[in-house]
């Protein structure tokens, strides 16, 4: 109740009759939502709810109730999470975040985290409206904060909250520059520019910088700086245009203060290709030393940017191969890896191409795209060449410790190389994504979520991140926020395979095969292609006990196998046979044949596959355990 205290002092009897009328109003509409009141403490109480639903719904009714006479200026702050409940209180991260919330609204108002907004979004009686990130004090992370915004509530502004939280200081977004040359093919060269200047920035000291993915969602869009500050949770934003003529090039930058899109620094850049390192270092340089006058440091005169090589035709092709490899697709790979090698032809010394090469090929191996022998022979050959003509770039270090990761099983050395790529550079969340599968495959589940949670922070718009924190969620058997991080992913586009099939897992591992299976047929459904993206729906068939079904699915997968042996398809076909043998105990040879065929063909992703819930119990078989253990021997001792 705000106020309360006040009104104590100088109207006693009047406050007395508006708390009896809060108690009255909060016994009956928690009970009538299922809720239930923990504590009462003067001007407040604490209660909780089955589900989020009857949460807010409650939290409407009271203060729709409570705005007859005598009026009570309410205050509400909704979470869910776990919580303790012991004789002398109430404890856990749920009721200290709920607390932190409700401080943070207004009277009138409903405020709830995100995860509260994620369980009502679809509920077309709930109204929400995004207030964006905030500092809370005692909380680790920024908090994303939602206002209920039905009619009779009170929805404040942001600006309206100033004072009761700090606002963030010294985060940095680099939006995507503008191609404005005459040719729309040189959008790669912008990009390029783009992020250079993002990699350089995150050099500086004391200066927090969105990843690039994150920023790059705003790539074309005209959305408002200061909605982009909220989202990003930056309250500083750099943007800019690049227009690329023959061997001229001008560049145009501007530092943005977010919160009320006030220019604080522009200027244009006319120069010769030959100088873009030169202007990219001016630029870097400038905006540090502006955004150090946020942090009390005398300004400095350094160089952020090195120039990484000395053939502008060698770096052209690089950012080229960048813009390639950001697709993601197989195709794209390859056309990525050819304007790498390009670039090294031009550039034997060129480290940038021969680290960005290695990870190329890794991904290839590790996805089975290619033969994992020949892509992991290719990206140590890459990494070692790279490490050896610079160890100061993080991406050098990330190519190594992919190798070590999905090929030699050499956890500790990944764990030393990822640890080096984040110290130089605390922004690229890859780092971080592949920290996280060490986690897993190691054993520490938790570990792995709080590594990814810490991701986000860094790149809240990342579909890679948001699908590998999900992942994380659904092997530490918290399905309820996996589900939560695939709607997410879904709301910005609904025919999102990945998400959809971890939908599809979350509702199975729950006990709903049946619905799971649903999930299933979609993602086999939107990848067009009758052999293709089975492997889930023939497992859900097994778990379900239709055996013909699954059958019929492993003989499709067999068939796709014999016309295009290059791909490695042991994985789909353990996910099915290892389905049946749980059920009907009759496949032990199919799934041992399968796995000792994933590691002889160096899918080594096998240590991270085998701890998914869905394959619990796999390793419980003597020979299964012996296979991975001496793959990791084997491995180790070459």
């Amino acid at each position: 109740m705000a106020g309360y205290t006040a009104l104590m002092q100088e109207n006693e009897q009047l406050a007395k009759a508006k708390q009896k009328h809060l108690k009255d109003v909060m016994d009956s509409s928690v009970k009538n939502y299922n809720g239930k009141i923990l504590q009462y403490y003067g001007d407040g109480s604490l209660s909780i709810f089955p589900s989020a639903i009857d949460g807010v719904n409650c939290a409407i009714k009271i203060q729709q109730r409570l705005k007859q006479e005598p009026t009570v200026d309410l205050r509400i702050g909704i979470h869910t999470g776990d919580i303790a409940v012991e004789d002398d209180g109430v404890y856990g991260d749920g009721v200290n975040l709920a607390s932190r919330i409700e401080s943070l609204a207004v009277p009138g108002s409903i405020f709830i985290s995100e995860k509260v907004a994620d369980d009502v979004k679809n509920q077309n009686e709930i109204s929400i409206r995004e207030l964006g990130y905030f500092e809370m004090k005692n909380v680790r992370v920024p908090v994303r904060v939602f206002a209920v915004a039905n009619t009779g509530l009170v929805v404040p502004s942001r600006e309206e909250l100033k004072g009761k939280t700090k606002p963030p200081v010294n985060r940095l977004a680099v939006l995507p520059f503008v191609n404005l040359s005459p040719d729309p093919e040189n959008e790669y060269f912008s990009d390029g520019i783009t992020e250079e200047l993002l990699n350089s920035l995150t050099k500086v000291e004391g200066l927090q910088v969105t990843s690039r993915t994150s920023a790059f969602a705003f790539k074309g869009k005209l959305d408002d700086i200061r909605e982009i500050g909220i989202k990003l949770n930056v309250d500083k934003i750099l943007e800019g245009s690049v227009r690329k003529s023959a061997n001229r090039v001008r560049i145009t930058a501007q530092l943005i203060n977010a919160a009320d899109g006030y220019h604080i620094w522009s200027e244009n850049y006319d120069r010769d290709l030959t100088d873009i390192f030169h202007v990219q270092d001016e630029i870097s340089s400038i905006i540090a030393n502006r955004l150090r006058e946020n942090l009390s440091l005398a300004s400095q005169k350094e160089h952020l940017v090195k120039a990484p090589t000395k053939n502008v035709n060698a770096y052209t092709l690089y950012l080229k191969g960048l813009h390639y490899w950001y697709k993601l697709t197989p195709p794209d790979n390859y056309k990525a890896i050819e304007c790498f090698q390009q670039a090294i032809e031009l550039e034997p010394g060129y480290a940038q191409a021969y680290a960005m090469m290695a990870i190329v090929y890794s991904n290839l191996g590790a996805t089975g795209q290619l033969k994992p022998e020949k892509a992991f022979g290719f990206a140590s050959e890459y990494s070692d060449k790279a490490l050896k003509l610079d160890d100061s770039l993080a991406e050098s270090h990330i190519a190594k410790a992919r190798v070590y990761l999905f090929y030699e099983k050499k956890w500790q050395d990944a764990y030393n190389a990822l640890q080096k790529a984040m110290q130089l550079n605390p922004a690229y969340t890859e780092a971080y994504r592949l920290l996280g599968y060490y986690y897993i495959v190691v054993g520490k589940k938790d570990e792995a979520v709080k590594i990814l949670e810490k991701a986000l922070e860094i790149d809240p718009l990342s579909t890679v991140i948001n699908n590998y924190l999900g992942e994380a969620y659904t092997m530490a058997e918290r399905y309820d926020d996996a589900y939560r991080m695939a709607e997410k992913q879904l709301e910005i586009n609904p025919t999102m395979r990945t998400a959809i099939e971890m939908k599809g897992w979350c509702t199975g591992m729950k006990g709903d095969w049946g619905k799971a299976m649903e999930y299933f047929m979609e993602v086999h459904r939107l990848a067009d292609h009758p052999l293709k993206s089975l492997g889930p729906l023939g497992h859900a068939y097994a778990r379900l006990g239709q055996k013909e079904q699954a059958l019929e699915i492993i003989g499709k997968l067999e068939h796709r196998q014999a016309i295009e042996p290059d791909m490695v398809l042991d994985g789909d076909l353990l996910m099915v046979w290892w389905a049946l043998e749980d059920r009907f105990k009759i496949y032990r040879d199919k799934v041992i044949h399968h796995l000792n065929n994933c590691l002889t063909k160096g899918l080594d992703t096998m240590h991270y596959y085998t701890e998914y819930p869905m394959m619990r119990g796999i390793k419980e078989y003597p020979e299964i355990r012996e296979l991975l253990e001496k793959n990791v021997s084997k491995t180790n001792s070459n």
